[in-house]
């Protein structure tokens, strides 16, 4: 009984360290994100996105995500279909997106991101808003202890051509 006692709580103990090792999206996450609201006009998306030189933004409704629009949607959705500049960013953003919370384990998130072919990823806190985005920009440069396979990895699934 005693040899079973012991084998147990080393598995306990291997159980947390491996938890403890974990890295998280937190750690490397982009904070400073600018983000637009679902009332904002299709002309100021772009503005944004040409000041910050940046191609997506989050749409968020009191720091809660609503959204995202990006510089192809703003191509397809609103010139190609004859929007008025003025028209709010709802009108031609993706109101679905996928999202992860900051204290995701990144590994999980980072099969997330190439099995959904995403080069970005909204990061919310448990009240559901956003703190932050985790971009493949990230994953390649700030991953700590990932190995090279990983990150090349996420980058592959990202980028392979999706049969539809």
């Amino acid at each position: 009984m005693r040899h079973v006692r012991c084998s147990t709580l080393k598995a306990i103990v291997h159980s947390y360290s491996r938890r403890l090792s974990m890295h998280r999206v937190q750690e490397i996450m982009s904070r400073d994100v600018v983000h637009i609201s679902p009332s904002d006009t299709i002309r100021h998306a772009a503005e944004l996105m040409d000041q910050y030189d940046i191609g997506v933004l989050p749409v968020c409704e009191s720091r809660k995500l609503t959204g995202m629009v990006t510089d192809r949607d703003l191509a397809v959705r609103a010139l190609a279909a004859g929007k008025e500049l003025d028209s709010p960013v709802s009108e031609v953003c993706t109101p679905q997106v996928e999202w992860c919370m900051e204290d995701d384990d990144l590994d999980a998130v980072q099969k997330r991101m190439a099995d959904a072919q995403l080069r970005r990823m909204p990061v919310i806190n448990r009240q559901k808003e956003l703190v932050g985005v985790l971009s493949l920009g990230d994953v390649a440069t700030r991953s700590v202890g990932a190995s090279h396979d990983e990150v090349a990895n996420t980058l592959e699934g990202v980028s392979q051509t999706r049969h539809h």
